[in-house]
């Protein structure tokens, strides 16, 4: 994930994402998201956005 820290997505959001696609454990051992693949970060990407089409509708 980006290194920006005025991030539009919490990283409570990002947490319970990353927990939901079964990769919250990597970066929790890794220490951050780093190492963490940019196909797992567009899926991250990807719900999050789901879930805010799903809160405006």
């Amino acid at each position: 994930m980006s290194r920006n820290r005025n991030s539009v997505m919490s990283e409570n959001l990002k947490e319970e994402i990353a927990k939901e696609l079964g990769v919250y454990e990597q970066v929790k051992q890794d220490g951050g998201w780093g190492n963490v693949s940019s196909k797992t970060c567009g899926n991250i990407i990807s719900k999050a956005i789901e879930i805010a089409n799903r809160s405006v509708e």
